[in-house]
């Protein structure tokens, strides 16, 4: 079964089966109820009904399936290891065409919350205001060049997860923008929804400021009041 490039289609198989392993270590599998899963890609895993998300017993690809009867074997195309599945009864099969997967996209992450602070500059402080989003210098864009609310010029760094290595580079950046005398004096501020402890005492003893961001507050999200 072999899929459109950029398409994922998915078999699956409820049977009544057995399983051996037969490779560098054997595994027996005795008859019951399980869910199989046949990929696109030639993998095969095999279900129960606990574990979560982990199999039984799987093969990854490079593989080949060959049914033979009530006898299905999966074959290792490199290692020649097999799988190999004697159904009982076959309960459920089909076969789905999921289309293109556009992959994980992950919430929270610094380009998301670099458009947000700049959308709501204010929450460094009232009377600031944004000057650009990654402002150009040789070394690499900074996230946010902004002025606070005196005018003096504000360099700002965004992660996640603030770590000693977020610090050094704010501090790159602030070196070579204070050598810009239409933007010197310039101040840091590191940002972050996590800042490390090692990372605030660095960033204490460079003259930066470290701000924790709230994403929710950032998207306008209020919380819950929870007891715990």
């Amino acid at each position: 079964m072999r899929a459109p490039v950029g398409l994922t289609v998915m078999r699956l198989v409820i049977a009544k089966c057995s399983v051996d392993y037969v490779g560098r270590l054997t595994a027996h599998l005795p008859m019951a109820p399980r869910l199989i899963l046949i990929k696109a890609d030639g993998s095969v895993s095999v279900h129960a009904d606990d574990r979560a998300y982990k199999p039984l017993n799987w093969m990854s690809p490079p593989c080949r399936l060959k049914e033979e009867g009530n006898v299905w074997t999966v074959t290792h195309s490199k290692t020649g290891e097999r799988l190999i599945l004697t159904i009982d009864e076959i309960l459920h099969d089909s076969t789905h065409e999921l289309g293109v997967d556009p992959g994980l996209i992950k919430d929270g992450v610094e380009a998301h919350l670099q458009e947000l602070l700049a959308e709501h500059i204010t929450t460094l402080g009232e009377g600031w205001t944004l000057i650009r989003r990654e402002y150009p210098t040789a070394i690499g864009p900074v996230d946010i060049l902004c002025r606070d609310a005196s005018g003096r010029t504000v360099a700002v760094e965004i992660k996640r997860r603030g770590e000693i290595d977020g610090v050094e580079q704010l501090t790159r950046y602030l070196e070579l923008l204070n050598r810009d005398p239409l933007l010197a004096p310039v101040r840091g501020v590191f940002a972050a929804q996590e800042i490390k402890p090692q990372a605030r005492v660095l960033a204490a003893d460079r003259g930066i400021d470290c701000v924790t961001l709230d994403y929710d507050a950032l998207r306008g999200i209020k919380r819950e009041d929870t007891l715990f």
